[in-house]
């Protein structure tokens, strides 16, 4: 079931941990900002056996992961992509940090989103997007506590600069409102697709239970 997309994924996650890591900007910042993406990771490979995801999950894990690694090599605040978005769109500042925020609440909004089909009786609707949403901002808010826990305890003179606050006194806020959008793009946009996804995994899901029923009723013939 979705071997080539797993496989895929991983793939992506051990290419863009080896490239990122030589060298990073700063050890202990690529450590940090990466740490949320391989963990994340190892949990999709834990669970990987009796909840295994969709295909579109795994693409979309893919593409946030290659963000975070190259969040974590240059900085959020020097990330080359972000110079270019701020050269194109004339903006004050790198919005790279942007970028990953948004796709803090694109992603796991689709993640939630299958958890909740999958795992509990809730139908489709209104309800189960606001879930979604509510769920990737709630972790959003709880990121901004981490980062300032990290901040008062390892760099109490550093904090703008460890943060990527780039001199914005609403960094915060703004990251928190870039997840709210991503999620919310992602519920509007991405939810017929995800249907067709998740029933394709079902329909797989099905023909391995089938496949394996005629396997061992021929083993007892």
């Amino acid at each position: 079931m979705n071997h080539r997309s797993y496989r895929a994924f991983l793939l992506v996650v051990a290419l863009a941990t080896a490239v990122t890591a030589i060298p990073p900007v700063d050890y202990p910042v690529w450590i940090f900002e990466l740490s949320i993406g391989l963990a994340a990771t190892a949990a999709l490979v834990a669970t990987r056996r009796r909840f295994p995801f969709s295909s579109l999950v795994y693409l979309l894990a893919a593409v946030h992961f290659v963000v975070l690694a190259v969040g974590a090599h240059w900085t959020y605040a020097e990330a080359p992509p972000g110079f270019w978005l701020k050269d194109l769109l004339g903006l004050s500042r790198n919005p790279f940090d942007r970028v990953g925020h948004f796709m803090q609440g694109f992603v796991p909004a689709i993640v939630v989103r299958e958890i909740l089909l999958r795992t509990t009786g809730l139908k489709r609707g209104k309800m189960l997007g606001f879930l979604c949403v509510a769920v990737c901002l709630a972790f959003s808010a709880f990121y901004e506590l981490i980062e300032w826990w990290i901040v008062v305890l390892f760099y109490p003179d550093q904090g703008q600069a460890w943060l990527g606050m780039q001199g914005d006194v609403w960094d915060a806020q703004g990251d928190m409102l870039m997840c709210t959008i991503g999620a919310t793009l992602a519920v509007l946009g991405l939810s017929a697709v995800h249907n067709r996804s998740m029933a394709a995994l079902g329909s797989a899901a099905a023909g391995k239970e089938e496949a394996d029923k005629t396997a061992r009723e021929a083993s007892n013939t």
